[in-house]
Order: structure tokens, then sequence, then C-alpha cells
């Protein structure tokens, strides 16, 4: 038997593992991962009795769809090689693709997980979508059939609008750089609204839309954006993360546009009722010019005039009227009273050859005069003006 060093022993098997493994297919749960700053990916293989060791480099890495994350079960396309210096062993991974699921479905699912946790489909951040867009931005493949129907809805719809089509690779490995760049470079022309979007496909066609670089533009995108891919039953990232999803590129424009027709149409309705209003207006304004007028014409100087000369007339006629009334109601006291006064005249009193003495207007006995009283002695035709010199009592 030939000693070996442990150098030549382990060249040795090196050389029968690597000849005997030289392509194997390998499944296993991934466990113990790390993405290294070069690029390569480390990470071990296991079931329930035995791991193994693997790597990925960076080339192949890079042709990923998804991440390889600690649980998931994958398939791995491998070589199994020796690492001489310590003697030890691992599976050098050419590719690898998840066991029971497609390798695009686990991609869509851990970025979609990733986005949703960073907040790029809150509905809070949505930005609203124009009400009358006067210029868009569609960025799109400028010979497909998608942008063809997207200009003629348009132009069918809402004719007061600038279009500004940026040809753009939707499909294929560096489609997402160019839809992401575009994306950017539409933000600062000053569109009212971007659209986003390709005609129908099958997922690898769609995949561009479900890049993370694509949903970071939108995300980044400060003008309102549409996203528009494929049929109604395809979802893809940029659906979730645009301001709104369109089923189809056509539906987009639909979106997007107001209809001319129903325009005309709720002008005529905004016209009537601006009659009507207009109308209305007219006439409550005449009815108040005319109140006005009247009361203009009330409070003029010659209305006040002739207010003052009717007033005047009025209580012209009235005051003569209280003044005929007043006058003879005099006369009827007085000559009431004259009655009443000849009907109290003493004279008128006195028997035929009979006089009275009369005292201060009065008739008074003779008893009640005193000496050197004057008072007067009349009869119904002479008044003598007498004094008691000397009064005799009987």
């Amino acid at each position: 038997m030939n000693t070996l060093t442990v150098s030549a022993l382990n060249n040795q098997i090196k050389s029968l593992l690597e000849s005997t493994f030289e392509r194997v297919s390998v499944e296993g749960e991934v466990s113990n991962v790390t993405y290294h700053s070069s690029g390569h990916v480390y990470f071990s293989l296991k079931d329930k009795d035995s791991t193994i060791k693997c790597v990925m480099f960076k080339a192949n890495a890079l042709k990923l769809k998804f991440k390889i994350e600690v649980g998931v079960h994958l398939v791995c396309d491998a070589a199994l090689s020796v690492y001489v210096p310590r003697g030890e062993y691992q599976l050098n991974c050419f590719g690898a693709v998840p066991a029971g699921s497609g390798a695009l479905a686990l991609a869509y699912e851990q970025l979609k997980k990733k986005l949703q946790e960073k907040g790029y489909f809150e509905e809070a951040r949505k930005k609203p979508l124009p009400k009358f867009p006067k210029k868009i931005a569609i960025i799109t493949s400028a010979t497909g059939a998608a942008v063809q129907d997207m200009i003629k809805v348009a132009n069918k719809r809402w004719s007061l609008l600038k279009i500004i089509v940026i040809n753009t690779l939707v499909q294929g490995e560096n489609a997402s750089y160019q839809i992401a760049n575009n994306i950017k470079y539409a933000d600062k022309l000053g569109c009212d609204a971007i659209v986003v979007g390709r005609g129908g496909g099958s997922i690898e066609d769609l995949w561009a839309f479900n890049e993370e670089r694509v949903a970071d533009a939108i995300f980044g995108s400060k003008t309102p954006i549409i996203s528009a891919v494929g049929h109604e039953s395809d979802f893809v990232i940029s659906d979730f993360v645009s301001d709104k999803r369109a089923p189809t590129p056509s539906a987009a424009m639909e979106i997007l546009l107001p209809d001319k027709t129903e325009m005309f149409l709720y002008l005529d309705s905004l016209q009537d009722r601006l009659n009507d209003y207009k109308n209305v207006l007219i006439s409550k304004k005449t009815e108040k010019l005319l109140n006005l007028k009247k009361i203009i014409k009330a409070k003029s100087m010659s209305s006040r005039i002739k207010f003052m000369l009717d007033l005047a007339n009025t209580y012209k006629k009235s005051a003569a009227l209280a003044k005929n009334h007043f006058i003879n109601q005099k006369k009827s006291e007085l000559e009431l009273l004259g009655q009443k006064f000849l009907a109290a005249d003493p004279a008128k009193k006195l028997l035929p050859n009979t006089a009275q003495i009369v005292k201060d207007g009065k008739s008074i006995s003779l008893s009640m005069i005193k000496e050197n009283e004057v008072f007067f002695v009349m009869d119904s035709s002479v008044k003598i003006k007498s004094k008691a010199l000397e009064i005799e009592r009987v």
C-alpha cells in the first residue's frame, strides 16, 4: 500500500467525485443563506437526515427570477466539487427552481410581499387622476398593437389631448431597465398622467412589469400613473404600485379620458340650467327694480310736495270742519247760557209795583243789609243804587 499525502488524497477524491457526479439534480430545503458582497450566494440544502453545502456564483445567481430564502424547497441543477485545501465538498449550483411551483410565481409572491411591507400598495399614497388631461405620456412599444388601440380610443373620446409615445422595450431581459428609465424621463415632461403598459402575453412576456426596479420608478413618480398590462385576468406588480390599474391598454384611455359625447350632453344640461337660473334671476331683479322705482318715486321731491299739499288740504278741511263744529257748539252753549241767564234774572221774577234788594248780583232780604252798606233796589225797569244810612229794626 502506497502512503499518500493529505493533498494527494484530496486530489484523488476530487477527481473521483467530480467525474462521477459531473451533473446532478438535488432537491432539498434551503437553510443558512448568505448573499456575499461579491454577488455569490452560499446556502445549504437539507432533508430530514442530511445536509449539503451549496454555492451559486454571481453569473448564475443573476439569472434567478426569485430570491433564495430559508425554508424554500429547491431543485438545484449542480455539479459536485471538492475544495482541496480543506477537504470539503459542496454543490456548485448552475440553476435552481422552486419545488412544486414555478420560479416566476415564487419571485412574484416574494416581491409582492416585500413591496407591500414597504407600503408601496397603500391607497393613501395613490395620486388622483386628472379630470381633464391636456398632455399624457404612453410608455410602451411604438410598434405594438396596444399603442394603436390606445390612440384610437383617445381620439374618439377626447380630442383636446397631446399624446407623447415613448418607445420602450416591454419584453425581454433588458425591458425592465428601459421601462424604469422611461418612467423617470416621462415624469419630467410635465404631463398630466402617464400610461405604462402593453398587450397580452405569457407570464414570461409580461415579466418586466414584475421587476422591482419598475415598481421603484412608479412609486417615485410625481405624475399619476396608470398600469395597463395584458388582459383583464393578468395581474402584475406594476398594477399594485401604480395609482390606477386598467384591465387593458384601451381601458386605460377610457378610465383616464372623459367622453366628449357625454361632455356635450353635460354642457347642454348646464346651458339649460344656466338659462333657467338666468330667467329666474332676471325676473327677481326686475321685480326688485320696479319696487325700487316705486320707492324712489314715492320719495321724490314732487311726490313729497304733492303729499304735503294733499296733507295740508286734508288738514285745512279737517280744521275748517272742526272750527265750524266748535263755533256751532259754542253758539249752542251761549244760547243755552243766555236762556238760563234770562231765566235767572231777578227782575223778571217781581210782581207789578214791587222791587227787590240786590247785592253782588243776588237777591237778598232787607234784613241782610248792614249800616253804610251799598246795594241796589230794582224792579223790571228801574235799578237804583242805594246806601243804608241808618237801620231801624222793627
